[in-house]
């Protein structure tokens, strides 16, 4: 059956990409547990008409502590899970400095960051998902391997679009998602690739724009690890 072409060749990971993926892995893992603490306390507290306020920063505790320093009860519980997430806080913010530490020793990961809304985190994901530069024979197959591309249905003359796939690595994913999202929404500085991502999302929607750009982020990612480039602001480098 591997002589008559029935099995495809599997790709496999690094050790050293697999401790890598371990590592966003706890990180994801502590950021859950911080998030559904606030959840938690946000609950807790809005049953006796209680409400924190947006944003998850150190100010976070402080006005909980002060909502609730009326009320004996509800002050000790509250107390408890602020102890529990602090260590989750401190986990994670020690888990990102090994993350920096990975980026700053490696010089691919640091061109991966010039892209716009690519962070240390993502870098790393993209990094550790692919693992191997020239297993994709062009550099948009990575959509598809990440499950960014459109499903596809045929059938006689039925031929039909879905939903993106949501095959491959969620982390990733997500990941280049959000890097969509910071490149619309925080970046600045404009770009062919910004100017690109905005046009489509007046003409499609905000939602399926970010999964487009994230789509580019990716093969932007890949042409930049196998050409040794960094990205490229304005479209004057590509003319030479």
């Amino acid at each position: 059956m591997v002589r008559m072409g029935w099995y495809r060749e599997v790709q496999v990971k690094s050790l050293a990409a697999h401790a890598r993926m371990a590592l966003l892995g706890v990180r994801r893992r502590l950021v859950d547990m911080r998030v559904e603490i606030d959840g938690q306390i946000r609950g807790i507290l809005k049953t006796f008409g209680l409400v924190v306020g947006s944003g998850n920063k150190g100010a976070f505790a402080q006005r909980a502590r002060m909502l609730v320093q009326d009320h004996p009860v509800l002050s000790a519980l509250v107390d408890k899970l602020i102890e529990v997430r602090a260590v989750a806080v401190a986990k994670v913010a020690a888990l990102d400095k090994e993350i920096r530490r990975f980026v700053r020793d490696d010089p691919t990961l640091r061109r991966f960051m010039t892209v716009p809304g690519v962070g240390p985190v993502t870098a790393l994901a993209f990094r550790s998902t692919i693992d191997e530069p020239d297993r994709f024979k062009r550099a948009r197959d990575v959509g598809p391997y990440l499950g960014l591309t459109p499903r596809r249905y045929q059938s006689g003359e039925t031929d039909r679009q879905g939903r993106i796939s949501k095959c491959g690595d969620r982390f990733t994913r997500t990941c280049l998602y959000e890097a969509a999202n910071v490149l619309l929404t925080k970046v600045q500085r404009w770009s062919p690739l910004k100017a690109w991502g905005t046009r489509l999302a007046r003409r499609i929607g905000s939602k399926k724009a970010r999964v487009a750009i994230a789509r580019k982020i990716a093969v932007i990612l890949q042409c930049i690890w196998t050409d040794g480039t960094e990205f490229w602001w304005t479209k004057e480098p590509a003319t030479a």
